[in-house]
């Protein structure tokens, strides 16, 4: 314990992000983090008095989209990317397939891939145009983006499997509630408030919620540097 409380907090980011940047990605860091930036006196802010608004209004409208996108996908007709339901009339053999639910889950993970990435970048172009400073924090947030997103697509792509274990998990207590009252099991049922699959499909969606925030955490960093730019000259 001693040991742990010694340890320099910024070495263990260090070595930590060491993990994930290679030697070439590396060499790109320290090149955009070297790079020379242009003093006030020598290059000024050719943005739009209202940049700073309105991406941030974007950034906020497009963030309400995604998460209810998510949030109501499990109401019908309610959503492209529906939220999965045994069918009427289905045998609990075929209900109780994962399958479904996986391929929803990873569609939902393109999805957010291709709107946060897109939605990233529009994000990265406008607060560039702020300053130089912040020109130079954008072209950081760039290389990171470039060089961790194969890490963290890899990293992702496991959740889906990792909700199944807590899937089969209250699958395996609803049929042990079952058998310990004798009760006979019915699909129907199986998504009224409370019971277990809709136990799941709450927590699906929570997951997916939160993975939204960590694929939004980039943006809202700079949009905080952006503020915080914007303070000092008022």
């Amino acid at each position: 314990m001693g040991a742990l409380g010694a340890a320099e907090p910024g070495n263990a980011f260090a070595e930590q992000l060491g993990l994930w940047v290679d030697f070439k990605g590396a060499i790109t860091l320290s090149s955009v983090h070297n790079a020379p930036v242009a003093s006030s006196n020598q290059a000024k802010s050719g943005a739009p008095s209202g940049v700073a608004a309105s991406i941030a209004q974007e950034f906020a409208r497009a963030r309400a989209a995604l998460e209810s996108a998510i949030a109501t996908s499990g109401t019908p007709g309610a959503a492209r990317l529906a939220l999965p339901t045994p069918a009427v009339g289905a045998s609990v053999e075929e209900a109780r397939a994962y399958a479904p639910y996986r391929r929803y889950h990873q569609a939902i993970q393109r999805d957010l891939e291709t709107k946060v990435g897109a939605l990233r970048a529009r994000v990265r172009d406008a607060v560039a145009q702020v300053s130089p400073t912040l020109r130079q924090l954008a072209a950081l947030d760039g290389a990171f983006d470039t060089i961790l997103c194969e890490r963290e697509a890899r990293l992702l792509s496991t959740v889906p499997s990792l909700l199944e274990k807590r899937f089969q998990q209250l699958l395996q207590a609803h049929q042990q509630t079952l058998a310990d009252r004798q009760l006979a099991d019915s699909v129907e049922l199986w998504m009224k408030p409370g019971a277990w699959l809709a136990r799941f499909c709450g927590e699906l969606q929570s997951v997916l919620l939160a993975e939204l925030d960590l694929r939004l955490q980039p943006s809202m960093g700079l949009l905080d540097a952006l503020h915080h730019e914007k303070s000092q000259h008022i």
